[in-house]
């Protein structure tokens, strides 16, 4: 942690909604006037994606059938801890970008499945802001963590979880319900061991429960509404959380433990607006004093 560079980690598997709460904070930051630099998870993928099918083909003849990009092993969380560490003593760092489509191929310059070269941060940035699979990992050879100021966990329940990943991945990448379905099936494993313990270390967390039927989320025609959810906004150390304040301003809520208010989904940009305004403002004023 710093507080002359602060680091804000957004957490979530793929189909969680970590891109929505993105927008949420993009809003802040330009009301604000907060200069954040972005990072993307996918950018610390190991492999690009020709050579990660073949390494798929080698783990999976090797026996190792729960090999994902959720994986710690195919990804570089040793860069992405130095990029962390780095930006919180200087506030200097790297990313690059892992293009996935070819909308952004267009934007790149880059194939479809493949990385831009690393680049530097621009100088003069408030804070780093990282969405992705791994922003608060804490293993046996990297401690990703330790580094961030503020962690916040997307975390919808796993059927709506499923349900967003299956819509999404056939709009807007083209994929069949059984392609996807199988990778949801390979990824169960690291879902598991490496993307749900992070949700420990983080200091706030959100889900998302439906309120409709998902019992069976592979025929879903639907993603739920928000008007057809609630969201439970867990924090980690409740102290100096107004929860009275929260639950006057957002109609509907009500808090379920000390630690825990749940809300209407169609409120969740408004409840990240009112909470996170300040924490943010927070970490700047304190990072400038420094």
């Amino acid at each position: 942690m710093s507080k002359k560079h602060p680091i804000i980690s957004v957490t979530g598997s793929s189909g969680a909604g970590t891109s929505t709460v993105k927008h949420t904070f993009d809003q802040i930051f330009r009301r604000e006037g907060v200069n954040a630099v972005s990072i993307e998870g996918d950018a610390f993928h190991r492999f690009n994606r020709k050579d990660m099918k073949s390494e798929l083909d080698r783990q999976y003849a090797g026996g190792n059938v729960g090999f994902s990009h959720f994986s710690y092993e195919a990804n570089e969380l040793k860069e992405l801890e130095k990029v962390f560490s780095q930006y919180a003593e200087t506030g200097t760092g790297r990313t690059r970008h892992y293009v996935h489509d070819a909308d952004e191929a267009e934007k790149y310059g880059v194939p479809p499945g493949e990385f831009t070269d690393w680049a530097p941060f621009e100088d003069g940035s408030d804070l780093l802001f990282y969405e992705g699979l791994h922003g608060s990992v804490v293993n046996d050879e990297v401690n990703i963590a330790q580094h961030a100021d503020l962690k916040i966990g997307v975390v919808p329940v796993i059927n709506l979880e499923w349900i967003q990943k299956i819509h999404r991945d056939k709009e807007k990448r083209g994929y069949t319900t059984e392609a996807i379905t199988d990778v949801i099936l390979r990824r169960m494993y690291a879902y598991v061991h490496c993307i749900c313990p992070q949700f420990t270390q983080t200091d706030i967390n959100f889900q998302r429960v439906p309120v409709v039927d998902t019992s069976n989320p592979f025929v879903a025609r639907w993603i739920p509404t928000p008007d057809e959810s609630l969201v439970v906004i867990r924090f980690r150390n409740p102290r100096g959380i107004d929860f009275s304040y929260l639950v006057s301003m957002i109609h509907g809520s009500w808090m379920s433990r000390a630690n825990s208010i749940v809300i209407p989904g169609g409120k969740l940009d408004l409840a990240m607006q009112l909470i996170l305004t300040p924490m943010i403002n927070r970490l700047v004023s304190e990072s400038k004093r420094a």
